[in-house]
């Protein structure tokens, strides 16, 4: 049986709880926050060799806060931030080696919103070089690995995030996700992961200033639970006046859905395993008393070629924004393979741009057809099980890494630009033993049905648990 890496023990102040059981647990005295934050770090240092998962320790800051903690209704729970947002007293490095970072002088819109709920950060999370990567492999670094099986990865650019979760160092990590990058982790480490609705949450200037914004930022935990406890407190601090709430979703929805099942990725098929795992979920939800339809893709073949080009004007942006946007140590010879290659598809194809962004802004258009007719799509997260270490590695070519990511991550991105939201849940496992995550998308601020749907699907199967056999440790 392959190795897991997972810190759980009920022996210390987090026990196997959750973040909800943790607010409960300090708020009835069982434990105090000093203690949590404690087991938290312990935790961390305990795995985080294994999994390459931090980027930035902020231990004594934590230890700090503990004493003192902030009010919200996370209040003392422990938590990482990927490092890819603003954090106040800590550097925000992009996961790049193309630069120095300097400790940040105030948190950025999302931290502020995301600390204001009470979570106390222990610090950031690593990363694939400015989440361009299905998966975080760092040239000097090397990979996040996976807590299940570190022979493979923890999945996209929030795989640090991912890693920790599920490895049972703390409950809750922020993620965000340009093109999966917070559905595809949760997929691969037995996690929740959804990604919200376009304009959901705060988000930091560099995110909200793109001229399509596919990047949403969100949490990863291990119940459902969770996933909309931080949505009901987050919509607390900032709310976008534009969306219906949320709101406190806490039990399965009622209404029976019209489901879409949808097994052929876009421009790529997923393996003969992931189809029968997703006519399993499709079934089961059928079980539940959903009418479930399996219907061809309604996604051009072409879609991948435009987000991809869209995709690289963002690396050609880094590239040569560089120095006014990093200081005077950026040094561009410093990025790498995979970041390099975006740019110069870019650069070749800038008189596309303007065509692609039409196509990914038109996306909305394409979606509200197809919701028309069905409530919820299944599809699964990823097309293929998850790659071992090494496969995806952003020393190998351009052109290869590109081939073997679209071969993987060919359902996430259409959400990205269409705006809606979608959800990654632990429904699957591979016949190897891996979490292979399926993916529930809705329409444009629909969150709350996803979640009524995600507390169903527990209820009724469960999630698989990294420390379910005692002898893996």
């Amino acid at each position: 049986m392959t190795t897991r890496v997972h810190a759980f023990s009920a022996d210390d102040a987090l026990a196997d709880l959750d973040a909800t059981g943790l607010v409960e647990a300090l708020r009835s005295g069982l434990v105090s926050v000093p203690e949590v934050v404690e087991a938290a770090i312990t935790r961390t240092e305990q795995v985080d060799a294994a999994l390459g998962a931090v980027a930035y320790a902020a231990y004594d800051r934590a230890r700090a806060e503990a004493r003192h903690p902030r009010g919200g209704w996370f209040a003392g729970v422990p938590t990482f931030v990927k490092d890819n947002v603003d954090v106040a007293g800590m550097p925000t490095q992009h996961g790049s080696d193309a630069f120095t970072a300097e400790p940040q002088a105030v948190d950025g819109d999302f931290a502020r919103m995301y600390l204001a709920t009470g979570l106390i950060p222990l610090g950031k999370t690593q990363l694939s070089e400015f989440g361009f990567s299905g998966a975080a492999d760092h040239v000097r670094l090397g990979p996040v690995r996976s807590p299940w099986s570190p022979d493979h990865y923890a999945g996209a650019s929030s795989a640090g995030s991912a890693a920790l979760v599920a490895a049972g160092a703390v409950p809750i990590a922020h993620a965000n996700d340009g093109g999966g990058s917070i559905r595809i982790p949760a997929a691969v480490n037995g996690l929740v992961g959804l990604k919200p609705t376009r304009g959901r949450l705060a988000q930091d200037r560099m995110m909200r200033d793109m001229p399509v914004r596919i990047v949403s930022d969100g949490v990863l935990t291990r119940s459902v639970r969770d996933t909309a406890a931080f949505y009901r407190e987050a919509e607390k601090v900032w709310r976008n006046p534009l969306l219906a709430p949320v709101g406190d979703v806490t039990r399965p929805g009622r209404a029976r859905l019209r489901v879409a099942v949808v097994t052929e990725g876009i421009g790529r098929s997923c393996s003969p395993e992931v189809r029968e795992l997703t006519l399993r979920t499709a079934a089961l939800l059928e079980q539940l008393g959903h009418h479930v339809e399996e219907v061809d893709n309604p996604v051009p073949a072409s879609f991948p070629e435009h987000f991809v080009r869209f995709w690289s004007m963002l690396a050609l942006a880094i590239s040569r924004r560089g120095r006014k946007d990093f200081g005077p140590t950026w040094d561009p010879t410093k990025l790498d393979n995979l970041t390099l290659g975006l740019a110069r598809h870019a650069a070749r194809n800038l008189h596309k741009q303007p065509w692609s962004i039409a196509v990914l802004r038109g996306s909305q258009r394409l979606a509200a057809r197809h919701r028309a007719s069905y409530d919820v799509t299944l599809t699964p997260t990823l097309a293929t099980e998850t790659p071992r270490v090494g496969h995806l590695r952003p020393d190998q070519d351009y052109d290869e890494i590109m081939s073997r990511l679209m071969d993987w991550v060919a359902f996430t991105p259409l959400q990205n630009a269409t705006g809606e939201p979608a959800i990654s849940l632990p429904l699957a496992t591979t016949a190897a033993g891996l979490p292979q995550g399926m993916m529930l998308g809705a329409g444009a601020g629909r969150e709350a049905r996803l979640l009524g749907l995600a507390y169903e699907l527990e209820e009724a199967v469960g999630w698989p648990r990294i420390h379910a056999d005692p002898g893996v440790a």
